[in-house]
C-alpha cells in the first residue's frame, strides 16, 4: 500500500465521528472495521430493506458502499479543517449481491492538494464459500475547506 502524508493525526477518530453524523450510513447499519491513512474498510449486513425487486443488494446501496469507502479513504488524508466530497464516481457491477454480509474496501491511488484519485470494491461475504466481488469503482474526491461548507440562511 502507498504511504501518504497524514495531515490530521486524529484522522481515525474524526473518520469515526464523521460516520456517526451520516444518517444514511446509520440507516444502512454500516460500520468501519479498518481505518488507515488512505485505506478504509466498511461492513454492512444484508437486510431486506436493502434489496431490489429480485432480492439482491440494490445497485444504489452498492454504489453508496463504493462511494463511502473511497470517500473515507480520502478523508483520512485531509487536514482537520477540510472535508472531501465526491467529484466523480464510476461503478461497474460485476455480480449480483446476495450475500449475508458485504465488505467495502476503499483506497487512495494518488492524492494532491485538491483531488484524490481513489478506487473501491464491494465484496459479498458468505459463511460457507469464497467471497465474491460484487462491484468495483473509480472515484475522484475533492478537498473542501470546512469554512466554505456553511449553510446560508
Amino acid at each position: 500500500m502507498n504511504k501518504f502524508e497524514v495531515k490530521n493525526p486524529n484522522f481515525r477518530e474524526h473518520t469515526r465521528e464523521k460516520l456517526k453524523k451520516q444518517q444514511f450510513m446509520n440507516h444502512l447499519d454500516m460500520t468501519l472495521t479498518h481505518i488507515e491513512a488512505g485505506d478504509v474498510i466498511a461492513e454492512v449486513n444484508f437486510h431486506d430493506y436493502l434489496q431490489q425487486q429480485n432480492g439482491f443488494l440494490h445497485g444504489g446501496v452498492t454504489a453508496t458502499l463504493c462511494d463511502v469507502s473511497a470517500g473515507f479513504a480520502a478523508y483520512s488524508l485531509v487536514a482537520e479543517d477540510e472535508v472531501v466530497v465526491t467529484g466523480d464516481l464510476r461503478v461497474s457491477y460485476l455480480n449480483p449481491g446476495n450475500a449475508p454480509k458485504f465488505i467495502a474496501k476503499g483506497w487512495v491511488i494518488k492524492t494532491g492538494k485538491l483531488l484524490h484519485f481513489c478506487e473501491s470494491e464491494v465484496w459479498g461475504v458468505y459463511p460457507d464459500k469464497e467471497s465474491i466481488l460484487i462491484a468495483k469503482a473509480s472515484a475522484t474526491m475533492v478537498t473542501v475547506k470546512v469554512a466554505s461548507m456553511k449553510k446560508e440562511d
